[in-house]
Formats: structure tokens, sequence, C-alpha cells
């Protein structure tokens, strides 16, 4: 069936393994029906949603193909999968749901697409210890409607929330809507189950703060596969927020708008959402609310104790007046709660055949306008791009993470624009001492420049890669800790 798709970027790993005569082996632990050389199967785990990888399919064309598809239900399952992969240099890459957006779930080099959706149970609600424990493959709208129905909330709302996997979350570093109450997910996670290349299962302790050593699971969080395979983990979880208030603030700047945010948090206030829209998404999100014309937006959301929040909504009020804001109501908020998971304008402008895409990265107060007017100011250098808009999402007493939406329609080879637009926007990040990734992750994409980002650290991490996958089967060509041939080219 796939005999003549294009593989745009796959790399050969020779020697090349009998994939039939193993496909048995693989069923003996995983049973008939547990894997697959199916098209149908190698074809739905063999991308994200990298927009590279989605202008390749609309042209007929796949980055690469897994050769087998593999389901385990347990983690002795995975640890015999891993182990007898191992013992036949077999690439494995874990697979969610597809939702990253950088190519980490592209198999760079075939192998095994290891399919962890049937790993999705709830193993322990720890109520007296409010802590949750959940396999990998556990949808992400399904844990927390589980939760929900229990009393309480997970408190990670990523806008792939119904199409993304607690697994998949831990292993980008992922950041939902809600972060600045409840922080992001390594801030949520309290220990970790995994599987090594070699099959050993290791497993962290289910405590709130230890202090004897690195915490080796903890490793596992933003490894993005290339260690191991996630299959167990820890949560902290909250009581179901007792009370919400909604309020939004418009400004003439976003340098006043900051500002406020700024001494907002500094003061120990946590919002659960803090949205600060630039003039051209202020106008696109919210084109009905009259005090927004012709400024910025800032949106609100607190969540949690009846009081405590009261009196944090006091705070934000009398610091949006000081900074010039102007009240806009709860209208904003509750339009943004019902189209907050709306993505579907990319999907119309990838049809019309434009390049559509988004980069996060993240900064402190210092640089957090100066970063996105630069930034701004570099991609739109790009010849062909038609849009670089801007918001901010996540704040911390320190910094915020700064959301920049793209989009263009070149003249030429887009894949050559691709790679101009992100140089562009990494370079000017890199140039203003922003990180280059807050919640997306690296996975292939962003890996051309993690020696830019880490100096000399990428270095040690590529000796733990060596240390605990010699062969390079875990995720090949990720986090920029081996090479890649064709993509860079």
């Amino acid at each position: 069936m796939l005999e003549h798709l294009g593989r745009t970027i796959q790399e050969e790993r020779l020697p090349a393994p009998d994939y039939g005569a193993l496909a048995e082996k693989f069923r003996s632990i995983v049973g008939s029906e547990g894997v697959s050389a199916g098209g149908a199967d190698r074809l739905a785990t063999c991308r994200d949603y990298w927009p590279m990888g989605t202008l390749w399919f609309l042209e007929g064309k796949a980055p690469a193909l897994p050769d087998l598809v593999v389901w385990p239900r347990s983690s002795s399952e995975v640890a015999a999968v891993l182990k007898l992969a191992a013992e036949n240099n077999i690439p494995v890459t874990p697979y969610g749901e597809g939702s990253g957006a950088l190519g980490g779930a592209v198999p760079l080099q075939g192998g095994i697409a290891l399919d962890m959706k049937r790993m999705n149970r709830v193993l322990k609600l720890d109520r007296d210890n409010l802590m949750v424990t959940v396999e990998p493959g556990l949808n992400g709208s399904r844990y927390e409607e589980y939760l929900n129905r229990h009393g309480y909330t997970g408190g990670h709302f990523p806008q792939s929330l119904r199409c993304s996997t607690v697994g998949g979350w831990v292993a980008c570093r992922a950041a939902g809507t809600f972060s600045t109450r409840y922080g992001k997910i390594e801030d949520m996670v309290v220990s970790l189950e995994a599987v090594l290349p070699d099959g050993k299962v290791i497993r962290g302790r289910k405590l709130p703060r230890t202090s004897t050593g690195p915490r080796v699971d903890h490793l596992f969080i933003g490894s993005e596969g290339t260690l191991g395979v996630i299959t167990a983990i820890t949560l902290r979880i909250w009581p179901y927020p007792e009370k919400r208030i909604y309020c939004s603030y418009t400004f003439e700047t976003i340098e006043r708008a900051l500002e406020a945010i700024r001494r907002l948090v500094q003061a120990g206030a946590r919002p659960a959402v803090v949205r600060l829209y630039d003039p051209a998404e202020t106008a696109h999100h919210f084109p009905d609310c009259e005090a927004a014309a012709g400024r910025v937006i800032l949106v609100l959301l607190f969540e949690g104790d009846a009081g405590i929040i009261a009196a944090e909504e006091q705070l934000a009020a009398k610091l949006a007046r000081e900074e010039g804001g102007l009240a806009a109501g709860p209208e904003p908020v509750e339009h943004w709660l019902e189209t907050r998971f709306n993505v579907g304008l990319a999907s119309k402008l990838f049809r019309q055949g434009a390049v559509v895409d988004t980069i996060e990265v993240s900064t402190n107060w210092t640089n957090a306008a100066p970063l996105y007017h630069a930034m701004q100011k570099a991609i739109l250098a790009v010849e062909g791009t038609a849009l670089a808009s801007g918001h901010y999402s996540h704040v911390y007493p320190e910094g915020a993470a700064l959301y920049l939406t793209l989009v263009g329609f070149p003249a030429g080879d887009k894949r050559e624009y691709y790679r101009r637009l992100w140089g562009a926007a990494m370079e000017s990040c890199l140039s203003l001492g922003g990180a280059i990734s807050h919640h997306h992750g690296v996975g292939l994409h962003r890996g051309l420049w993690m020696a830019q980002e880490h100096g000399k650290a990428l270095e040690a991490l590529r000796m733990i890669k060596e240390a605990l996958d010699p062969q390079g089967i875990m995720n090949p060509g990720k986090l920029g800790l081996g090479e890649v041939k064709k993509w860079p080219e």
C-alpha cells in the first residue's frame, strides 16, 4: 500500500532487520492484535501537527514511516518490547495522540511506533494526599473529567486537551492555560515510572519533596521519548474550585499591560488565567468588545477559595487602573472560554496554500516587551510573511511566555521559507536571551538550535543519553541529541 509513498526525511538504519519475523516475536509479547504492519496504522502514527509534516501530507508525502505499530498494555509489556528492540537494534518512537507541533513523533529511522493509547487507566486516586496515578496514554480531557467527577481538578488545560495524553504532557514539559495558578506539568509531577531502553523499570517515590540526590525519574520530564518510555505518572491534584471570577482590562500599550501583570504576580496573586493579546489578536479574538477597539486586552480568570480570589481581583483592578487600564467586564473571558479550543482556522489556511505555525518562547520581565517587538520585526522581514501576531499566555514572578502566531504565503519553496521563518524567530529570541521554547518542546525541528540554547550543557545531556541508550534506539534525531541528516539540508 505504501511502497510508492514519498518519505521526505526518512533516514536508513543499517543493518535493516526482518520486520516480518520480528512482528511475530512482538505479537508474543503484546498479543496478536497488538502489532500492525498495515498501511493505515503506519500512516496514523508517522507524524504529529508539525506544519512541515502537514504540508507534506497535503502533497501526498509522509516525513517518515514506522515499519511496525505496537500497542502495549502494561509496563511489563513495554519492558519486553524495548528489550527485544534493543537486541535487534530497532528504533522505537513513543506515540501518544500526535498533538505535538515540532515533529517529535516522526519515526525518523522507521522501526516501531510504540502507541501508548491502550495504557489509559487511572491506577489510584489518593484523596488524603491529593495525588492521582495514571497511565501515560490517558486522554487529557478524560483525565480532567475523571477528576471532576470525584471533586478535583488537575489544573492542566492545554489547547490540545481533547487530543493529547498525560504522558505526552510530561514528555514535552507542557503547560496548560491555567498555569499561573497551578504550574506547568513539571510542577504537577510527583513521580514517574519509566522503562529504560534495555528493559529495566525504574520507579520514583510518591513523596512531596526529597533531598536524596538527583531524581532519576524526573529526568524523563521533557525527555520526549529519547531516554526510555514513561509508563505511569503520579501527579498533584486540587479540590475543585469553590468559585470563579472573570475580569478583563484594555490598555493603550503592551508595555503598560505587562507592567500591571508583573506587579500583580510579584505581589503574590495567582490568577488561573492571564492572557494579554497584542492589537492584531485583540481585534481578531474580541471584535465585539468596544472597550478594546484600537487597544490591547488583558483577560484574567481567578478561581479557588472565594475570599482569596476576591482579594486577588481587587488588587488586579487597582493595578490595572494605575497603569491606565479600562475595565472591559467578564464578557471577554466568557468568550475566551467558549472558543479556547477552536483551531479550525489553521486548517482552512493550510488548504488555501498558507504556511501557518506558532512559536512560544519565554523570557524575564526585563525583556518581555522588547522580545515581542524584536521577534515580530524579524519574522515580518522574511519575504512571504503576512502576519506575526502575539499574546502572553503564561506568567510567573520571574517573567512570561510569549506566543506568536505566524501566517505566510511564500512564492517559492515552502520548506525553504519555513526554515528562514524559524531561523529569523530563533535568532532574534536567542539574541535577547530568551528561551527557544516554553511548552511545545523541541521535537525534531527545534533541535537545530539546541546547541545555542544550552551551550556545553547539551554535551552533558548527550552523555546521559549515551549512558542510558548506547545504541541510540529511542526516538532518534530528537532534542538535538543525535545527528539529523536530511531535514537540515
